[in-house]
């Protein structure tokens, strides 16, 4: 699979960061599929010529389904930094989610306590007493909603694997084409998740940052009524 054209968000000499095309893998690991940190790598060493291996720190991943802001470190010093954030919960997130069903609230939060399940691959929901259990927090404000389908704007309080598509799904509202998590949709090689917004710290100024993406083309068509206007 041939990598999409990269589109950059944010680049200096410490950071770089792309929107991520659902479908792609954002990280390899031993496989010799096409991944998104590799073909960063080959722009990086293209643009500036560089000799031998570049450096490019992966500080966070999005999921192949999901679409959005993706943040690397280009040193060892920021990338360091930067993990540090992310493992301390103090990076703004907030993502943009179309799901089955009426959301009656206009804002509110949802805790659970999540365990990854390796047999199936998914997550379960589980009793907070329950071994290897995680606590889950999530905050969500309703944007927009059409017949059967909501669109939420979420800001996760944790960053638990696959937390947004496991609570939100046993709330009763799965992600639009997230049949792992029990939707009834399909959507392409995506589910209806966009990482919208990220906000850091920079890692040698100090100074906060706060990157944006678009959403893809194909949400404008599938979503027009539930989205309806600003939605750049």
């Amino acid at each position: 699979m041939t990598a999409p054209p990269l589109e950059i968000l944010y680049e200096d000499n410490h950071c770089l960061a792309v929107a991520k095309p659902s479908g792609v893998v954002a990280t390899h690991f031993q496989g010799r599929e096409e991944t998104l940190d590799r073909t960063v790598k080959a722009y990086l060493k293209e643009r500036y010529r560089k000799p031998g291996n570049v450096f490019l720190g992966v500080v966070h991943r999005l999921d192949r389904v999901v679409s959005g802001v993706l943040l690397f470190a280009r040193t060892s010093k920021a990338a360091a930094r930067l993990s540090e954030q992310f493992r301390e919960g103090t990076v703004e997130k907030a993502y943009w989610a179309v799901v089955e069903g009426l959301v009656q609230s206009n804002a509110g939060s949802l805790e659970d306590w999540l365990r990854k399940n390796p047999a199936s691959r998914r997550v379960d929901v589980v009793e907070p007493h329950a071994p290897d259990a995680r606590q889950a927090l999530l905050h969500f404000q309703k944007r927009g909603s059409h017949g059967d389908l909501t669109w939420l704007e979420i800001r996760p309080q944790t960053g638990r694997t696959h937390q947004l598509r496991v609570q939100l799904a046993h709330h009763g509202h799965p992600i639009y084409g997230d049949a792992t998590y029990g939707s009834i949709h399909t959507f392409g090689q995506a589910i209806a998740l966009h990482a919208r917004s990220l906000t850091f710290l920079h890692p040698i100024r100090y100074e906060p940052i706060t990157l944006t993406a678009d959403l893809p083309a194909k949400w404008r068509g599938r979503f027009a009524y539930v989205l309806k206007e600003g939605t750049r």
